[in-house]
């Protein structure tokens, strides 16, 4: 083996590579650097670390769309040529989107799928922001208002399974999820575009390198430190931690910023001291000269020399320009000086430590109750920095939706993605009162759809050793779905059953399918099941599932009942993990929720009336909270649909509170689509020729054209829709219901209008 003679390498180092090259086995990390000249010279390596990217390519499903923001007035089909809403109109061309979902998935079809092309037509994306999962003790629960309590929502299986999967193998994990995003988010920049990474001391240090990797050490803009905590409590052996790390990183060196300024100074205002006549603008009188020789210039009839070794900043043209104009004034001792004012001053420029935004704290009318909520101007600096007004911008945590309503709000377009389901609910409601906002003050904003992906990978199963060759993988695979469906069935009180494709277990004279552990019920999961009853004649089945996929029901059973099939879905409770809950008999299975609704006539016009709503939740027992509760606690807990403030006096005395009164307790947001059929539910796919296709799925998008729901600062809750006239005949009617957890269902009824 000949090596170059600028390498120093020892003889047994030479042996030891060629001993590796003739055994056709990959070098060892030390030998990279020494060997080739353009690698890295310091790059961030952790186990199982690899440079492919997920290029999975999903179809996205529309399941709703929201672009009339109002329950405000009833509404009339006719309108005459002075009969105009001059208020905010909603904006044409882009629709903005909120997906539910993976984002490593979203990510990925975004970028290797049909959507990319219409994210180019924008102009691609010129800003991401993402506030990532970066604490180590963090979970998915929320604090939900019931009446005048507060109740703590834990978080679903799949929220806590992609928990786990983030942070369960430690730093290796966070460090691999992170990565993998981060390249697929750089792919997705415009070229002009910038990315701004959010986190804390935790994993700061290791982000900075993960960002030098994938974008280049050139590419970093800045570090900028924002003070998030005011009050500082004393910390044994170290100061007081009062801030987070947001890191600035462009897709090129010419990226897209515009300076932000922050107010000045009082002290600096007090400066300008003078008033100028007539306009009242404040000014200040400041110095024309600067270090470095120079001519004399002349000041109307006088011509002055500057002192010693200095010179006048302007040329005599523009001297000329600024007597004429009134920007140049004499002192008393006739010394030339120019007018600064303090309109014209800008402001003082934002560096990089940020201690003038302030979190967001319960009473702040921003609050939505989310535990991770970002103040709206941490979000306004940055995105009017690294944006212009019509630009697309994105955020794939969006938690709370604060990126994506402060994009709204300065006329940005976006894209947001979160794979909670209560914070894709929560967004919505906060979406909606944006629109509800600009609509009012005249200023015009954008519908937005809510997306699915279209199907889901079973390979991502939860504990399955990706590091494993395929044949052990697989066997890996079945052993963790084996058991996790045996333990289902077993809490079920289900017998197992086999020789099927779909169906594991049999209750009573209804078959059992039980849906994965980590992902929703999709459509496709229950077409399958429905496919295998009517090959099989089965008339009665059961589906059970942690999740199911938003805009599921109720057509799902609907086009199951047509096909002679009763079929029920029925929501796994957590307790299934718990032996001692399963030994108890404690373990409830709950169905979806049921809906019962009311059309009123009024001629032409029809209003919805919600008249029933069920839920059959549980989050723990009553019996368990009293077991397990001390002198002078309080817990509250859900049993089979009601929540219950469980109190244990000073003195052991227990009582029972009901929190949900009636049954509208349990609801959160309704809306109405007065005609359901009306727009399909098309979805776009490359087929097996590599051209793109439009598709429709059998489905119809759900069209908010009316909706109510609460807010921390109104809970209250209208239980009948404005009357809409309509054309007169048959047409289906969608209601959709989202209780307090952030679940949606949906009823679709027959009516006709103009009946008599």
């Amino acid at each position: 083996m000949q090596v170059p003679i600028s390498m120093k390498l020892t003889d047994n180092e030479i042996r030891d590579i060629t001993r590796y090259l003739e055994a056709g086995k990959p070098l060892p990390e030390k030998y990279r650097f020494l060997l080739f000249e353009d690698k890295r010279e310091v790059e961030l390596v952790w186990n199982g670390k690899t440079d492919e990217v997920c290029n999975v390519v999903l179809p996205f499903q529309v399941i709703e769309n929201v672009d009339e923001p109002r329950k405000e007035v009833n509404q009339t089909i006719q309108k005459t040529l002075f009969d105009i809403d001059d208020r905010g109109r909603q904006l044409r061309g882009w629709t903005n989107k909120l997906i539910w979902g993976d984002n490593k998935l979203i990510l990925s079809s975004l970028k290797n799928g049909p959507l990319r092309e219409e994210i180019e037509k924008q102009g691609g994306i010129k800003l991401i922001y993402i506030d990532p999962p970066f604490d180590v003790g963090a979970d998915f629960s929320m604090d939900i208002e019931v009446g005048d309590e507060t109740f703590t929502k834990e978080p679903g299986i799949i929220e806590e399974i992609a928990y786990r999967d983030t942070w369960g193998k430690g730093t290796d994990s966070f460090i691999a999820m992170i990565y993998e995003r981060l390249k697929l988010m750089r792919d997705l920049l415009a070229e002009d575009g910038s990315i701004y990474v959010h986190c804390d001391w935790r994993v700061n240090s290791l982000l900075r390198l993960i960002l030098d990797e994938i974008f280049g050490q050139d590419s970093f803009r800045s570090e900028i430190t924002w003070q998030k905590i005011r009050v500082v409590k004393a910390q044994s052996g170290s100061f007081g931690n009062v801030h987070d790390t947001i890191f600035l990183y462009s897709k090129n060196k010419k990226p897209i910023f515009n300076p932000q300024y922050r107010e000045q100074d009082p002290e600096y205002v007090k400066k300008f001291d003078k008033t100028e006549p007539g306009s009242g603008r404040k000014y200040q009188l400041v110095s024309f000269i600067q270090a470095g020789s120079g001519p004399e210039r002349t000041f109307g009839n006088i011509t002055l020399k500057p002192p010693a070794g200095m010179h006048w900043i302007w040329s005599q043209e523009r001297i000329d320009r600024g007597l004429k104009e009134g920007l140049i004034e004499f002192t008393s001792s006739g010394t030339p000086r120019k007018k600064q004012y303090l309109d014209e001053s800008g402001g003082k420029s934002v560096d990089d430590i940020w201690t003038d935004i302030y979190p967001v704290n319960s009473q702040a009318i921003e609050s939505v109750g989310y535990p991770t909520q970002k103040p709206e101007a941490l979000l306004e600096r940055i995105i009017k920095a690294s944006s212009n007004e019509g630009d697309l911008i994105a955020d794939f945590f969006c938690g709370s939706g604060t990126t994506l309503a402060v994009a709204e709000k300065l006329g940005r377009k976006w894209i947001g993605s979160d794979l909670g389901k209560f914070a894709i609910h929560t967004t919505r409601k906060r979406m909606i009162e944006v629109q509800r906002e600009l609509k009012a003050n005249n200023k015009d904003y954008r519908s937005f759809e809510i997306l699915n992906l279209g199907k889901y990978e079973r390979q991502h199963f939860i504990g399955v050793n990706p590091n494993l060759r395929d044949e052990l993988k697989q066997k890996q695979l079945a052993e963790k779905e084996k058991n996790f469906v045996d333990l289902i069935l077993s809490a079920y009180h289900a017998e197992p059953v086999e020789g099927f494709v779909t169906f594991a277990g049999k209750k009573q004279n209804r078959m059992v399918a039980v849906g994965p552990v980590n992902l929703p019920v999709t459509r496709l999961f229950a077409e399958e099941v429905i496919s295998e009853c009517r090959q099989k004649y089965i008339t009665k089945v059961d589906i059970l599932g942690f999740e199911f996929e938003m805009g599921l029901f109720p057509s799902i059973q609907e086009e199951a009942k047509q096909k002679g099939i009763d079929m029920a879905l029925k929501y796994i409770p957590r307790d299934v993990f718990d032996r001692r809950a399963i030994a108890r008999n404690q373990v409830i299975f709950y169905d979806a929720s049921y809906i019962e609704v009311t059309p009123r006539y009024k001629g032409n016009s029809i209003a919805i009336e919600l008249t029933d709503f069920s839920v059959f939740y549980n989050q723990e027992t009553v019996d368990n909270a009293i077991e397990n509760l001390k002198n002078g606690k309080m817990k509250i807990v859900v049993e089979n649909g009601q929540i219950i403030k469980v109190t244990k006096d000073k003195s052991g005395i227990i009582s029972k509170d009901p929190l949900t009164r009636t049954w509208a307790d349990w609801i959160d947001y309704w809306a109405v689509d007065f005609d359901f059929e009306s727009k399909q539910e098309i979805i776009t796919r490359v087929n097996e020729s590599g051209e793109r296709e439009e598709l429709w799925t059998g489905e119809y998008v759900f069209e908010n054209e009316w909706q109510t729901f609460r807010t921390r600062r109104d809970r209250t809750l209208e239980l009948q829709s404005i009357f809409k006239e309509c054309m007169p005949g048959r047409r289906k009617i969608a209601v959709k219901v989202v209780d307090i957890f952030g679940n949606d269902t949906m009823k679709v009824i027959d009516v006709t209008i103009g009946r008599k």
